[in-house]
């Protein structure tokens, strides 16, 4: 126990430290006078400290008040001053009784309720969505999953946002590997602000410049049940609403919660139908390119001269015409995504439709561009998962370059580039273009199917 000449020590380096707050609010209680507490306003529950703290330094005498305030859950002691403080500005309330010093648990939690998901929309199955609360979040999931086997790891990463991160797992499923991995990279990490699980997915991926995502970031708990039955890690990070999966390879990027809902038959028909949408989007504006500027003998005569007759008005080559027309389309999309809700959907509709209409009548553009440039629209929004939505809309413009400098000849070798560099990445040790992260058996720190 410390001695009162460092307990009040501690105080006046406290009062030093937090004198400059305006929430700052430090006061004695109690009939004796010998009990002070300390804390922040603006982080502290006024109704705990009223409740919990303040009524009962007045109805109880000090050797009982001191052991209803040692013995209440989340509550901590600590001689070390800098510690103090930290429990101070994460909301804990300073009480010190004669010459010992307890800090009481008081957060006061500021978050949206539980809603529905936004980003990762579902026709069927559980519609709720993680919070910004990682205790709502860890219960969302262990309602889900009630297994003694799923462990919980706390560390705090940032060295001012002091944000509580934690990493989930089956203990009898998890990849050891993957799991000492994650840990590693987590304690690596060293920055002073932390506050999206996109930076922190950054953080922890394995190459800083690459185009296609290598962990799974949902805002899904279902998503993140099913993983973590699947042998993977989770990782969440309070404030924030998200999860973070690892390890991801490709397949799993174009899986929806909906295929493990459907039947069999109708769930593999679902995820074709993501490939094919996937293979238009990144491979028709380059072909239709490739067609009419090099190759234009490898379509039927009557398709060659309607391509050639839709283009007879317009003044630059094909691959300007994609490019320019692509290009408008995403800034609507990105305007979409930046406007009001309110207004939103209708200024982007409208503008595309007169955008087209009044481009194509101006023979800036030919009508089959626009077909092209709608499907291409169309086709990458049936991709599940935004982070790999995002790398898509980027890869079309690497197979177009190809396709203006070297026709079907570009496009074959780009194609065959893509795939020697899908293959030669890892996700946490697996191989991206595995069909399932894990394989193998359900032993404890053995693979398991994914």
């Amino acid at each position: 126990m410390p001695t009162k000449s460092t307990v009040q020590r501690v105080e006046e380096w406290l009062s030093e430290q937090l004198s400059g707050l305006m929430d700052f609010e430090e006061r004695s209680l109690g009939n004796s006078h010998n009990i002070k507490i300390a804390f922040l306003r603006s982080l502290s529950d006024s109704e705990t400290v009223k409740r919990f703290i303040v009524v009962p330094s007045y109805e109880m005498d000090l050797p009982a008040y001191e052991n209803y305030i040692s013995t209440f859950p989340g509550c901590e002691t600590s001689r070390d001053k800098q510690q103090i403080l930290e429990f101070i500005l994460k909301g804990y309330i300073y009480i010190r009784i004669d010459g010992s010093i307890y800090l009481f648990d008081a957060m006061k939690i500021e978050f949206s309720g539980i809603s529905s998901s936004i980003t990762e929309a579902i026709v069927q199955g559980p519609n709720d969505a993680l919070t910004e609360n990682i205790e709502i979040n860890m219960n969302l999931i262990r309602r889900r999953y009630q297994s003694k086997d799923l462990k919980i790891e706390p560390l705090t990463i940032g060295n001012v946002s002091k944000t509580t991160v934690t990493i989930m797992y089956d203990d009898s499923r998890v990849d050891s590997e993957v799991l000492e991995e994650m840990r590693k990279r987590l304690s690596e990490i060293s920055v002073d602000i932390l506050q999206s699980a996109g930076e922190l997915e950054k953080y922890v991926s394995e190459h800083k410049y690459r185009l296609f995502p290598t962990t799974i970031v949902t805002e899904r708990p279902d998503r993140v049940v099913f993983n973590l039955a699947e042998g993977k890690v989770a990782v969440l990070m309070n404030t924030v609403g998200y999860a973070i999966i690892a390890p991801s390879v490709f397949n799993d990027f174009f899986t929806a919660m909906d295929d493990k809902i459907q039947l069999p038959l109708v769930g593999w028909f679902m995820k074709m139908i993501r490939y094919i949408g996937l293979i238009i989007t990144v491979a028709l504006p380059a072909f239709y390119v490739a067609f009419t500027s090099y190759n234009p003998e490898i379509l039927k005569v009557q398709i060659t001269l309607l391509i050639a007759g839709s283009r007879a008005a317009v003044p630059y080559p094909s691959f300007v015409e994609v490019v320019l027309m692509l290009l408008m389309m995403e800034f609507l999309i990105e305007a979409s995504l930046r406007l009001p809700k309110a207004i939103g959907p209708t200024a982007t509709t409208v503008g595309g439709l007169i955008l087209g209409q009044a481009a194509t009548q101006a023979g800036l553009v030919s009508n089959i561009m626009i077909i092209i440039v709608s499907a291409v629209a169309i086709s990458n929004f049936v991709i599940p998962l935004n982070m790999m939505a995002f790398t898509v809309r980027v890869l079309k413009y690497f197979l177009i370059f190809f396709a203006a400098t070297f026709g079907l000849i570009g496009i074959v070798v780009s194609t065959v580039g893509i795939v020697m560099y899908l293959s030669g990445m890892r996700s946490f040790g697996k191989p991206y273009l595995k069909i399932f992260a894990l394989e193998g058996g359900r032993g404890k720190g053995d693979k398991v199917n994914g």
